[in-house]
C-alpha cells in the first residue's frame, strides 16, 4: 500500500514537473515573439501622431524615428558629438573606453531610434538640421520579462529645462505599452546628478538594484530602474 501510494505521489510529482516546464517553454515563446514583434515595426511614431511635434516653452520641434544600421555618417558624427558633450563630464577618466562601447551600440541591428530636430518649416535655412536630441532604446529580455531597455536619452543643453526630457519619457512608455513589454528599464550613473534627479525627482521611479554584469569600474556607478506599465500582457501573466 504504501509502495503504491509513493509511486503515485511520484507520478504527481512528475506530471507538476512536466507542466511547469510547459509553462515556462510558453511563456518564453510569448516573450519571444513579442519581442519579435515590436522589433520588426518600423516606425513606433506612426501609433502616436501627437508625438510627431513638440511645440513649447519657444521650442518647435520635429520627431524622427530611426535605427542602429540605417544612419547616415552624418547623423552617427552628431550622436557621436552629442554623447561626448553630454557624458564625458560625468564619465571623467572613463570615457575614452565608454566611448568606443558607445559607438558599437550606436550601430547594432537592434538599435531602435527617436531622432529629435527643429521643425524645417520653422527654419530659415534647411541645408543642414542639427540633432537637437535622441532616444536610443531596443526590445530585450531583462530577467525573463520583455521590456523596453533605454540605452540613451540625450538632449542638447539649448532645449534642456523645457519639458522635452518629460515628454520624451512620455512616449517611451507609451511605445513599451504599446507592444505590451512589461517594464521600462534604463542605467544611469549615480554621478549623474541632472540624470540622477530627472529621473527620481521629476519622473519619480523607483530604484530597484545595482545591476552585477556590468564591468568592475561601472559597477558601483550603475543603478537599475524599473517603471511597471499597468497592463495585461496575456501568456507573461501580466
Amino acid at each position: 500500500m504504501l509502495n503504491r501510494q509513493s509511486v503515485m505521489e511520484s507520478s504527481r510529482a512528475s506530471e507538476k514537473k512536466k507542466l511547469k516546464r510547459k509553462e515556462i517553454l510558453e511563456k518564453k515563446k510569448a516573450a519571444d515573439q513579442l519581442l519579435k514583434v515590436a522589433s520588426a515595426q518600423i516606425d513606433h511614431l506612426t501609433s502616436f501622431p501627437s508625438f510627431c511635434y513638440f511645440n513649447k516653452n519657444g521650442l518647435c520641434l520635429r520627431l524622427e524615428s530611426g535605427r542602429g544600421d540605417k544612419l547616415s555618417n552624418c547623423t552617427k558624427q552628431q550622436i557621436q558629438k552629442l554623447l561626448k558633450a553630454n557624458m564625458m563630464g560625468p564619465y571623467g577618466s572613463e570615457w575614452a573606453v565608454e566611448e568606443k562601447v558607445k559607438r558599437r551600440e550606436m550601430v547594432a541591428p537592434e538599435a531602435r531610434y527617436i531622432f529629435v530636430y527643429w521643425n524645417a518649416n520653422e527654419m530659415m535655412d534647411n541645408a543642414f538640421t542639427p540633432l537637437l536630441g535622441f532616444l536610443h532604446f531596443r526590445f530585450t529580455l531583462e530577467e525573463e520579462i520583455p521590456v523596453l531597455y533605454l540605452y540613451e536619452l540625450q538632449l542638447d543643453s539649448s532645449v534642456q529645462g523645457k519639458g522635452l526630457g518629460k515628454f520624451l519619457m512620455q512616449l517611451v512608455e507609451l511605445i513599451a505599452q504599446e507592444n505590451r513589454m512589461g517594464a521600462v528599464v534604463l542605467t544611469v550613473q549615480k554621478s549623474n546628478s541632472l540624470a540622477m534627479k530627472f529621473y527620481i525627482s521629476k519622473l519619480r521611479w523607483e530604484l530597484k538594484r545595482t545591476m552585477k554584469f556590468f564591468a568592475k569600474h561601472l559597477i558601483m556607478k550603475l543603478k537599475l530602474y524599473w517603471r511597471y506599465i499597468q497592463f495585461s500582457i496575456g501568456l507573461l501573466g501580466g
